[in-house]
């Protein structure tokens, strides 16, 4: 495909390689100019950290409610039964149940995004976690999708819940929003989401915790940032 070839190449042209970016806005800019794909594609953050994943007490892993969403529609599945079927059904959930749903999903059904069950279902859908664990679909605790407060849950995760855990090579990737959002809507998600890796940083971690800091849309060339002003 050298017509993608060369939009690229005309793309890295407008990127300072040697330099180190430290106005979030302007990498956004930057960003929304590099883009030359036809669909809405997503802006994506890659976070290296100075942690070793191998140790529990390193693992980095969140969610955070990103301000502006980011520009999906998310389809969400809850697990629940009694009192807690009807609120996940009036919080907007878009399919709710319980041996019935895991019997769904046992014969191949996966037509959603995100998974939230109230902890009285986790016995019930733990049966599933060869399917939905390694799609990264699985309830849990940490991230805040194993909760009594369902409706919290259904309200945060349409609007925009970014999970995010970090990968054995010690990088986080995360999406932004996408390119047609503005750069300071962009930026103020992007903010979010390095204010939550701060505050999770492991008490372990010895040396510089933040080491690299990218960001890109879908197939464009990434934009270095400075990461001391994180």
């Amino acid at each position: 495909m050298p017509s993608r070839g060369k939009k690229y190449k005309e793309s890295i042209k407008l990127v300072d390689r040697q330099k180190r970016y430290d106005n979030i806005q302007e990498v956004m800019d930057l960003v929304k100019s590099m883009t030359t794909t036809k669909f809405d594609a997503s802006v994506d953050v890659a976070v290296r950290l100075g942690v070793d994943p191998r140790h529990a007490d390193q693992m980095v892993r969140g969610a955070v409610v990103l301000p502006h969403g980011i520009g999906k529609t998310v389809r969400v599945v809850v697990f629940a039964a009694g009192e807690k079927e009807k609120e996940a059904r009036e919080a907007g959930a878009d399919f709710v149940g319980a041996d019935d749903l895991v019997q769904k999903i046992q014969e191949g059904w996966l037509d959603f995004d995100k998974a939230i069950a109230t902890p009285d279902m986790m016995g019930k859908v733990g049966r599933l976690g060869r399917v939905l664990g390694p799609r990264g679909l699985m309830p849990n605790p940490k991230v805040g999708t194993v909760t009594m407060d369902v409706a919290r849950a259904i309200k945060e995760t349409k609007a925009g819940r970014v999970e995010f855990r970090v990968e054995r090579a010690g990088i986080i990737h995360a999406p932004v929003g996408r390119v047609s959002f503005d750069s300071e809507k962009l930026a103020e998600n992007m903010k979010a989401l390095m204010d939550t890796l701060i505050k999770l940083k492991p008490a372990t971690t010895k040396g510089t915790y933040v080491k690299s800091v990218t960001v890109s849309s879908t197939m464009s060339p990434g934009v270095k940032m400075d990461t001391s002003i994180f």
